[in-house]
């Protein structure tokens, strides 16, 4: 409901820079193995958390402003309270596109966002899809 196949296409094509915001070295959370998954796919991923900490490899941010370059896809594994905001500063950092994880919702942001000319999923999660029989073709020579 949130994205249909082809936006989700699109996204997952958009660009190979991923802020992951809520990513942490925390090998227990989402985000820890979704971005592993992403960077399998020739991804960059960003972290994107208060503690600012490496992970993957990759130095992290407190938050999205603090990234000195550009941003192709805002990943977002926050509480949905918190995700608008979110939402607004992936928009404010000219990224390309907002991906809320499974269980991230919120519909008043998603219209801001896609009011914003942005791309956007909701409560979907890219290591499920990139899995999809119909996007196996991204696949090719990699995960």
């Amino acid at each position: 409901m949130y994205g249909s196949d082809e936006t989700v296409r699109r996204i997952l094509t958009a660009g190979d820079t991923w802020a992951v915001v809520g990513l942490s070295a925390n090998r227990e959370r989402a985000a820890y193995g979704v971005a592993a998954l992403l960077q399998r796919y020739g991804k960059r991923i960003v972290p994107v958390h208060p503690r600012a900490e490496t992970v993957h490899g990759e130095r992290g941010y407190a938050s999205l402003a603090e990234i000195p370059f550009p941003v192709d896809v805002v990943d977002v594994f926050v509480h949905s309270r918190w995700a608008g905001a979110v939402a607004d500063e992936a928009v404010a950092a000219g990224a390309k596109a907002v991906w809320f994880q499974l269980g991230v919702v919120d519909e008043e942001a998603y219209r801001r966002v896609r009011g914003a000319g942005l791309e956007m999923v909701m409560d979907k999660c890219p290591a499920i899809e990139l899995r999809r029989p119909e996007f196996r073709d991204l696949a090719v020579g990699r995960a």
